[in-house]
């Protein structure tokens, strides 16, 4: 995999390391693990990060993080990965969790209207949160599953190509 390419995306560590929501990890930040690129961490990183990405709680950023400590993942991709839930792509996810636990709990849709209140979470969610929370565990455990076997391949097929490119210019001089 391109870490040149990768890098330019990257947050910056030291501004990592001073956001407010991360600061609650002290000097566990300080590891040098959790900023490494390598295909392990790389892809140890988008598992924890699509996992949670599924989970409709607030502070994904540090539960991603939390994870990322913890299994030694690469931490700003942990991180950044969360951010496919934002508030554009929130309601779509969300909406297709609900219908991924219907059917896995074979219940009927039932007609709803999302929004970002706290007043729909109290009282919206009360008739549709066990096919919306299994569907969003579903989805959690499939996307990070599926993430972290597709960077492990797309990352050893690029070392392969990479690795047959140099022998042959080897051969070629």
């Amino acid at each position: 995999m391109p870490r040149k390419f990768l890098k330019k995306y990257m947050p910056d560590p030291h501004e990592l390391k001073k956001h407010k929501g991360l600061r609650l990890f002290g000097t566990l930040l300080h590891d040098p693990n959790l900023w490494h690129m390598n295909r392990r961490s790389i892809a140890t990183a988008f598992m924890v990060g699509l996992f949670f990405a599924w989970w409709p709680v607030p502070f994904q950023m540090v539960l991603a993080a939390a994870g990322a400590i913890l299994l030694r993942a690469n931490l700003p991709m942990s991180v950044t990965l969360v951010w496919i839930t934002n508030p554009v792509t929130m309601t779509p996810m969300f909406y297709f969790a609900y219908v991924v636990g219907t059917w896995i709990i074979d219940v009927p849709e039932m007609p709803f209207h999302m929004e970002l209140s706290v007043d729909w979470v109290m009282g919206g969610l009360t008739n549709i949160w066990k096919p919306f929370l299994t569907g969003c565990l579903i989805l959690a455990v499939t996307s990070s599953i599926t993430g972290y076997y597709s960077i492990n391949y797309i990352w050893r097929r690029y070392v392969r190509k990479q690795r047959k490119d140099d022998q042959i210019k080897r051969q070629n001089k």
